[in-house]
């Protein structure tokens, strides 16, 4: 069974940092693109950022551009968010998901797995 879990959400100040992660298994971890979405109340999801299989190609939203960074670990099958300068514009609950495709992808449907979330508040 393949299971992702998200952690580190949180409430924060406008300005201030997270660094999300998400444990994944039952899955062959390196062999899967990983992505991070975001769904806020009365919005569509969003992209945010994702990371090839290999770490070795990123991309991110605009919106997060420059204060976002998306990194894995293989040897720990986690995936991870380190969130700067948050804005409340972030707030949002933040998921992650993993794609069986080698390389990373900012669609949605691409991806064949999802966890359930973590709450990402800012505070203005």
């Amino acid at each position: 069974q393949v299971r992702l879990v998200e952690s580190g959400g949180g409430l924060v100040q406008a300005g201030g940092s997270l660094r999300l992660s998400c444990a994944t298994s039952g899955l062959t971890f390196r062999r899967y693109a990983m992505g991070w979405f975001r769904r806020a109340p009365g919005k569509e999801r969003q992209f945010v950022a994702a990371i090839s299989w290999s770490g070795g190609s990123t991309y991110y939203a605009d919106s997060v551009k420059g204060r976002v960074t998306v990194s894995r670990d293989n040897a720990k099958n986690t995936v991870y968010l380190q969130m700067n300068s948050l804005k409340p514009e972030d707030t949002a609950v933040y998921l992650c998901a993993a794609a069986n495709i080698g390389s990373a992808s900012t669609y949605a449907s691409v991806y064949d797995y999802w966890g359930q979330g973590t709450q990402v508040t800012v505070s203005s």
